[in-house]
């Protein structure tokens, strides 16, 4: 897809800006390479339109109005740093582009190194998976999911678009793609209730899982095939759930019975969220102030064999729950 030239400078000169916001936060000092790929991969070919909020509903802003000054709103958008709404149904979100600093933070949690195969559940724009091929330098190293057709189509032509071609398979990613695999590292880009165990099954042992739930950011270690552990990152993240046959998203948690202040808690309704069915909120509630107002850090999950659960501070100590 080939805008004007007017059009290419001011996106140039706004891919720049973003990178400079986002490197001013210091996000990229652990692993800097992912700077680069920030700067060199395009986002504006892979939202070509997308959705924001008004007062009317949602206002749909496209890359190729007649209008140069929707034109200019349009690309604008595309570069700053907020997630980008690029597929509704009945009003619903279904698919979206996730903030950019997020992105880069989970991208370099996820610890990449040169030769790892990746796979990417959520395909999204496909912009994810272009910074991937960018950064591993191998567009048949990253494999990317999506239970949607006309997503995974999507991706594929924003892809071609930006210059590269991975592996881009429709199906539902909670059963991974193993025809692709083993894998070195897989991240999803949507929320799930539990780590699916083919997952673990499809990856290297030492592979680094990295997953949303519960408004968390998860990082596993895979051990074997039946084994995987690991910690939450500090701060919170909410993406798209999840779809698949027969799996709905995770629902709101309930701060029944709870004082006003404990309401305004995000932390603790990640503890909510995290001990849902194990804990009511009372509960939950006590435990958190016993324990000295926990942030997500201090949480993990175990999964081994057929259980999985999370934890407070230590897999074997006395605070463990378990998860769907």
């Amino acid at each position: 897809m080939g805008y004007d030239t007017g059009t290419e400078a001011l996106a140039d000169a706004a891919r720049a800006e973003l990178v400079r916001r986002i490197d001013a936060d210091g996000v990229w000092a652990e692993d800097p390479v992912w700077r680069e790929a920030f700067a060199a991969v395009p986002r504006h070919l892979f939202v070509p339109y997308y959705y924001v909020p008004g007062p009317r509903g949602y206002e749909r802003r496209w890359g190729e109005s007649p209008e140069p000054a929707a034109r200019e709103r349009w690309v604008r958008g595309a570069y700053a740093d907020v997630p980008l709404a690029t597929r509704l149904r009945d009003g619903e979100l279904v698919s979206s582009s996730s903030q950019p600093s997020l992105m880069a933070r989970m991208l370099v949690a996820l610890r990449v190194e040169d030769g790892d195969r990746v796979l990417e559940v959520g395909a999204g724009t496909g912009y994810n998976a272009a910074l991937l091929a960018h950064r591993l330098g191998a567009d048949g190293l990253v494999t990317t999911v999506d239970l949607e057709p006309e997503i995974t189509e999507s991706a594929r032509r924003h892809l071609a678009a930006a210059g590269h071609h991975p592996a881009v398979v429709t199906g539902d990613g909670a059963r991974g793609v193993p025809e692709r695999a083993p894998y070195d590292r897989i991240i999803a880009t949507c929320e799930l209730c539990a780590v699916p165990r083919a997952w673990l099954a499809q990856c290297r042992p030492g592979a680094r899982v990295l997953t949303p739930l519960a408004t968390g950011l998860l990082a596993l270690t895979v051990r074997d095939a039946e084994h995987a552990e690991g910690r939450f990152l500090p701060g919170a993240v909410f993406f798209v759930p999840l779809r698949g046959q027969g799996r709905t998203g995770p629902g709101s948690v309930s701060l029944a019975g709870l004082p006003a202040r404990a309401r305004e808690q995000e932390p603790l309704r990640f503890l909510l969220a995290l001990t849902r069915g194990a804990l009511g909120a009372r509960e939950a509630y006590a435990l958190w102030e016993r324990e000295g107002e926990p942030g997500r850090g201090r949480y993990g999950v175990t999964v081994r064999g057929e259980h999985a659960w999370a934890w407070l501070d230590d897999p074997g100590g006395p605070y463990a729950w378990p998860l769907s």
